[in-house]
């Protein structure tokens, strides 16, 4: 699996991701995960070796549907009309994911893991091959204590804690290689530290 990283430093926008399978073979999916607001993106794209005879970009997968993550998509279909993915159904999405399930990204199945701490339709994308969590804006990294949390982001948390991760793909933060596991750990604890309420 690769995967290339785009980032907007002109404007606010989320990282976007580009994952291809290790030798671009044709019955791998080249996703992108995330658009961000523009078509920035669409720059990049030409650049990068996305194997002979596919298309450059089959599938679109958004981790939910606010504007810095999504904006961009309407430039992406028109340049290469992909599956669109989400868990919700809006302006573009082709195919509506559940939680548990699994869809090919590059050359590795990922698990679909609902995770409502930020958005209705905010979901993370695991692979247990690669130890490789897409996070999108599920707050991973909570440092101390305090605020608020709803039951949901709690067994949320504890269901991210029992997976083996390696590495984090954030929508906004850079990349964490190490010791991610550690800080989701210490996520997990401080959130239980913190006031949690019924939802």
């Amino acid at each position: 699996m690769k995967v290339f990283l785009f980032h907007n430093d002109k404007t606010y926008s989320c990282n976007a991701y580009f994952v291809l399978g290790d030798w671009n073979a044709i019955s791998d999916a080249n996703t992108l995960i995330d658009v961000g607001t523009d078509d920035y993106i669409l720059s990049h794209i030409p650049h990068i070796s996305t194997g002979v005879g596919k298309k450059p970009v089959e599938r679109v997968i958004l981790t939910h549907n606010h504007f810095d993550h999504a904006g961009g998509l309407k430039h992406v279909i028109e340049k290469y009309n992909p599956e669109v993915c989400a868990f919700s159904k809006f302006e573009g999405v082709t195919r509506v994911l559940n939680d548990g399930e699994y869809i090919k990204i590059g050359d590795r199945a990922f698990e679909v893991l609902s995770i409502t701490a930020h958005s209705n339709d905010s979901i993370c994308l695991y692979c247990s091959d690669e130890k490789v969590l897409f996070s999108g804006d599920t707050p991973l990294n909570i440092k101390s204590p305090g605020g608020c949390y709803p039951v949901s982001f709690v067994s949320a948390l504890e269901r991210i804690v029992s997976l083996d991760i390696r590495t984090i793909y954030s929508g906004h933060d850079a990349p964490v290689t190490e010791n991610a596991d550690v800080m989701i750990k210490n996520s997990l604890l401080n959130v239980k530290k913190s006031l949690i309420i019924a939802n």
